[in-house]
């Protein structure tokens, strides 16, 4: 059975961007840079807006203000184009422009199900908030990878990320921390019908 994961990339404060920022804050280094080049393969999910973005960037387009991308972030998109990427939408036509992407029309929590039945490897979210929430509520995500990056930005933050989640607990599996300030966490989770520990009945009376 495959693996799924969510896989986020955010602020202190649970920002996925912020206006007028680079790619990861301007913030990574060396040893993060070497770790997401030893990553294994995986497929990664989207929904339409992230496939936009992405597929635009691939093609040339830029961030607002922003000429051209750092070497960086170039072989980061590079790594995407070559990688099987799925898109969820009803609303995109084929053919998609970037390579490697498959549409997939109709509900995304069954379609995930089902490919996370077939054959091995990972299935990966990337960015897609709305389908990252849709898949953790289901109950069908095995793992959720946060890199925290040590900038809070709330007067230029964007796409906070867990506004709308369910109670979720989270075992931690692993972490570590990159060039000194760039931590990484990650946990199995379990989402919860209410808070994880309920508070002392009250009984009244005096002393």
């Amino acid at each position: 059975m495959r693996e799924l994961m969510i896989d986020f990339i955010t602020t202190l404060d649970g920002y996925a961007s912020g206006d007028g920022w680079p790619a990861w804050w301007g913030l990574e280094g060396p040893e993060y840079l070497a770790w997401l080049g030893e990553q294994p393969p995986v497929t990664y999910l989207m929904g339409a807006n992230t496939y936009r973005l992405m597929s635009g960037f691939a093609g040339g387009a830029t961030p607002p203000g922003t000429a051209e991308f750092r070497v960086q972030e170039e072989a980061s998109l590079d790594e995407l184009t070559r990688a099987p990427k799925v898109v969820f939408s009803a609303s995109l036509e084929e053919p998609l422009t970037w390579a490697n992407t498959t549409l997939v029309r109709g509900d995304a929590v069954q379609a995930v199900r089902a490919m996370k039945e077939e054959g091995s490897g990972i299935l990966s979210t990337l960015g897609s908030l709305g389908l990252s929430r849709s898949l953790l509520r289901a109950g069908i995500v095995d793992r959720l990878r946060v890199v925290i990056f040590p900038v809070i930005t709330g007067a230029t933050g964007a796409e906070r990320i867990y506004d709308g989640y369910p109670d979720v607990a989270l075992d931690m599996i692993d972490h570590r921390t990159f060039d000194g300030r760039i931590q990484l966490v990650e946990y199995r989770p379990r989402v919860l019908e209410g808070p994880l520990f309920a508070p002392a009945p009250f009984h009244g009376g005096t002393t």
